[in-house]
């Protein structure tokens, strides 16, 4: 048996077929479209689930239910001794403290720990990764807990939106305003920091949307991570619910504004895609977790 594994969420945008190859298990998140339940990468496929987004269909996430959960730890707890749990972030679903709860029952007491760390999509990716090169480097499941947990700040993430409408279903702008910010071509940009998904800008048009979005990673990297960028500990993040020609177009714009820096781009997550709809362009980075030794 094996000593320490790693169970991520569909929220990290890591595919069924990439956690075989990076050797951990994704939980599949369930859509209920027009009440009807389907799971992430399992009975959805993307193509199918921006179709049906597009078509106008009702689209609403939801968490997993804590059976299954406990069935997937059941399943890893088979091949490891211990596992590291790594779900969307506390401040945008409660699945988060639910696994949390669940996790200080009876058979996973000292066996599954939960790693809150404020994030999602391609930020969820990265972490994933660090998680993976910490359990190599022998850290103890509970030590690369407080590691993930320590690093909860070191990372941001905007997303330029195409279109107000999934915003306006959701109820984070009026029927109203999405009328004249589309009349206006207003993009939205939102920020994720901490955990929490925001408002940042209002931007009319995508190349204003794009260039204030460098604008600000390159302004949080001078602030907030340059320190992180000059010892080479700083990843460069891109996620797109764009067309392959725009996102292969947005990836290049970020290499040509940060020359010589690698760039990780990833399809923005379903759970994310949801409330952006398609079209949306993202930017963000995240900082290599300092270790304790």
């Amino acid at each position: 048996m094996k000593a320490i594994g790693v169970v991520t969420d569909s929220h990290s945008g890591i595919t069924q077929k990439e956690a075989d190859r990076l050797g951990i298990m994704v939980l599949p998140m369930p859509f209920y479209i027009d009440s009807a339940c389907y799971y992430e990468d399992i009975t959805l496929s993307r193509e199918e689930f921006f179709e049906k987004l597009d078509s106008g269909a009702e689209i609403a996430t939801s968490q997993p239910s804590p059976a299954e959960v406990m069935q997937l730890w059941d399943k890893a707890l088979k091949e490891y001794e211990q596992i590291i749990y790594m779900p969307i972030s506390s401040g945008l679903s409660g699945s988060c403290a639910t696994a949390a709860a669940l996790a200080q029952d009876g058979p996973y007491e000292g066996k599954v720990f939960v790693v809150d760390n404020g994030r999602v999509s391609a930020l969820l990716h990265r972490a994933v990764l660090d998680c993976l090169e910490l359990i190599e480097e022998g850290y103890g499941a509970g030590e690369i807990k407080e590691i993930l947990e320590n690093a909860r700040d070191k990372m941001i993430i905007y997303i330029g939106v195409d279109t107000l409408e999934h915003l306006k279903k959701g109820g984070r702008v009026t029927p109203a305003a999405a009328l004249l910010g589309t009349v206006l071509n207003i993009k939205p940009v939102l920020k994720l920091d901490v955990g929490i998904l925001d408002s940042f800008k209002k931007c009319r048009g995508l190349l204003k949307a794009k260039k204030v979005m460098i604008e600000a990673v390159e302004h949080d990297i001078e602030t907030r991570f340059q320190e992180a960028k000059d010892r080479g500990e700083l990843y460069l993040l891109a996620a797109s619910s764009a067309s392959e020609d725009v996102t292969k177009e947005w990836v290049r714009e970020i290499e040509e504004a940060f020359p010589g820096m690698k760039v990780m781009c990833d399809n923005l997550s379903l759970g994310v895609s949801c409330h952006t709809g398609g079209g949306a362009l993202g930017i963000g980075c995240s900082c290599k977790p300092e270790r304790p030794r």
